[in-house]
């Protein structure tokens, strides 16, 4: 039986700005062969997209949304011919285009911060941290109504896991949310535990990979890599934990940031995940096929 496609998709921005900072890593991600050859491995053919750029010229937050429409559009794409889509993202405001394009009752997010902002108590006036709160559905509504087949995402129907670094507006924000938390380096059972949970109320989830999840002792995936995060080991188990549980619709490695990598270890580790993807995707069709 021959397996459907998986498709790479590089939406290699940062403030919607190409290849700089955070952005640079969905391009060197993108053309990485190791990384390729791992999806290989799991008998899916590949393939390669990246999202054009905007006009530079536009205000920060228009270039992040015209992105995403441009993401969601692609993302669906792939979906119509039965590829999964795997995006290589910068900046995790990706996930609005991606869970638009392939469509998702639930999210399961790793990630050492929060990302759920709201421009009430922001102070860095950075796109990326609002990215977890306006894809549940605040702030921005005229703006992320823009992308095609967005719907947001009930708090209630979040697993946010290996969160740490927060200030104490983030924390108070997220505390006083639906939001389901396994904070820092998580415990197998607790993250077991907020997945069932998950899992009572849908069956199809996106499933988000910050890489600056990881434990700042694996590998610094940016310049706001953290420590008390889990092990690679630990990452890879938790995401096995999610395809156990659930039709995971797509996917997106984000937040890589090359410059600062400087023994490669999270390049690695990005190799590592995207071939237990692909393994867990290709056993994920093979089983809806067979039903």
């Amino acid at each position: 039986m021959s397996f459907p496609a998986l498709e790479l998709i590089a939406w290699p921005y940062h403030g919607g700005l190409r290849d700089v900072s955070m952005g640079l890593g969905g391009s060197v991600l993108a053309a990485d062969q190791e990384l390729r050859a791992g999806i290989a491995a799991a008998d899916l053919s590949v393939t390669v997209e990246t999202i054009p750029p905007v006009d530079e010229s536009l205000p920060e937050v228009a270039r992040v949304f015209e992105l995403d429409r441009r993401l969601a559009r692609r993302v669906a794409a792939a979906c119509a011919r039965d590829a999964f889509p795997l995006v290589l993202g910068g900046n995790c405001c990706s996930c609005l285009g991606t869970v638009a394009g392939a469509g998702a009752d639930g999210v399961v997010w790793f990630d050492a911060h929060a990302d759920f902002d709201t421009t009430d108590d922001n102070l860095s006036g950075f796109t990326d941290v609002f990215g977890l709160a306006i894809l549940t559905g605040t702030g921005w509504r005229a703006l992320r109504e823009t992308i095609p087949g967005f719907a947001p995402v009930p708090e209630e129907r979040v697993v946010l896991a290996a969160v740490r670094d927060l200030e104490p507006y983030q924390r108070e924000r997220l505390e006083a949310s639906a939001v389901r938390t396994v904070p820092g380096a998580f415990d197998r059972g607790a993250l077991a535990a907020a997945l069932d949970a998950l899992a009572g109320d849908t069956a199809r989830v996106y499933l988000h990979v910050d890489l600056d999840a990881l434990d700042a002792g694996v590998g610094r995936a940016n310049p706001y890599a953290a420590p008390g995060g889990p092990s690679l080991d630990a990452l890879l188990d938790g995401i096995g934990a999610v395809f156990d549980r659930f039709t995971v619709t797509s996917a997106a490695l984000t937040a890589y940031d090359p410059r600062v990598d400087d023994d490669g270890a999270i390049a690695d580790s990005a190799r590592r995940i995207t071939a237990l993807i692909a393994r867990r995707v290709a056993h994920q069709r093979l089983t809806r096929a067979r039903h």
